[in-house]
């Protein structure tokens, strides 16, 4: 486990991202999961009982990662995060509330798997979840196992009435659709060759916020995001992938 941290922070500063935030449980693994390939597309298999993150807990935030968030722009919370352990989840609600009284902004992305934790929770947690978010980004898989809702409107609607002010609802194949609670925009999906969309929604959503960081509204990030998240699906695995900046512009 100790080669695959070094890689990954080997991987993040080839990439000029700050690792100075993160740290190392020396005494848990790493979380990881799997991706095998079948007919019906691509399934997951995790390790992530008693891996680091899994131990997170609320005074271990207030010790001292805290304070990064009084500097940040946006906080990003994934719904795996919630569902890895009751203390992960505990203190994720707290980074939210402390990013909100910073007064910067909370992004939350879905990501239901339900081989990690059971349906109810996951819906109760991640309501509450959407509540503290000022943007939300979940998939209509996700929204329609936890809302029963397929239209993408409704459930478009659904969040806003939940709390989200803003909301980019990825469709997949169809797209996406983007909310203000003012109006909605249909954004086609990019005419591609699916080989993988393992990952997709996450560059989907990495590439909305860091263009919303950069001060353009959430329609106009999701331009760049939908377009990102088309390229992405060319290739195997969840980080090769993944385009540059000139090759989503090229797509627009």
């Amino acid at each position: 486990m100790l080669h695959l941290r070094l890689a990954l922070r080997q991987l993040w500063g080839d990439e000029g991202v700050d690792c100075s935030g993160i740290e190392s449980d020396a005494l848990a693994p790493t979380g990881i999961y799997f991706v095998s390939h079948g007919p019906t597309g691509h399934d997951f298999s995790y390790l992530r009982a008693g891996s680091a993150a899994s131990r997170m807990d609320p005074a271990w935030l207030a010790r001292g990662p805290a304070a990064i968030l009084n500097t940040c722009r946006i906080l990003h919370v994934s719904g795996i995060s919630l569902a890895i352990s009751p203390t992960a989840c505990d203190t994720a609600f707290a980074a939210m509330h402390q990013t909100r009284s910073a007064g910067a902004q909370v992004s939350f992305d879905s990501n239901l798997r339900l081989k990690l934790w059971p349906l109810d929770r996951a819906r109760a947690c991640i309501q509450h979840a959407m509540a503290l978010s000022d943007i939300f980004l979940p998939s209509l898989d996700d929204m329609t196992t936890l809302t029963g809702l397929t239209d993408p409107a409704a459930i478009v609607d659904w969040a806003h009435r939940g709390g989200a002010r803003l909301v980019a609802l990825k469709l997949g194949g169809d797209g996406a659709l983007i909310s203000d609670g003012q109006r909605q925009e249909h954004l086609p999906a990019h005419p591609v060759t699916v080989v993988d969309a393992t990952g997709a929604g996450d560059c989907f959503c990495g590439n909305l916020l860091a263009h919303m960081a950069q001060g353009d509204t959430i329609f106009q990030a999701a331009r760049h995001a939908n377009a990102a998240a088309a390229l992405s699906v060319q290739g195997f695995g969840a980080v090769a992938p993944l385009p540059r900046a000139e090759a989503v512009q090229a797509l627009l």
